[in-house]
């Protein structure tokens, strides 16, 4: 599991901030969110489980006190897993169109 603070992280914003991530800085480059598969709060501020444009699986915490967002990925996410990631995005994104 790789887990990194201080990420820049792109929101939609209705009635409160970070009300559902849309992009985000991570590793080499940005990530579009193509699909916010949960979401939840803990006492720090809301936490989205998206899935990027990239096949993977994120978790995004945004820390109100603090004003920081950290992100986390498990790296050992099978190729099977990716698979079935990529067909989920394909589907989403064949349905935008």
């Amino acid at each position: 599991m790789t887990t990194t603070d201080q990420v820049s992280v792109v929101c939609y914003s209705g009635h409160t901030y970070a009300q559902e991530p849309r992009a985000f800085d991570f590793g080499s480059g940005r990530r579009m969110v193509t699909t916010l598969r949960e979401r939840w709060r803990e006492p720090s501020g809301p936490c989205f489980k998206v899935l990027a444009d990239d096949g993977l699986i994120y978790v995004l915490a945004y820390d109100e006190a603090a004003d920081r967002w950290h992100v986390s990925t498990d790296e050992t996410q099978s190729r099977s897993q990716r698979s079935q990631n990529d067909a989920l995005f394909n589907a989403e994104r064949n349905k935008q169109r």
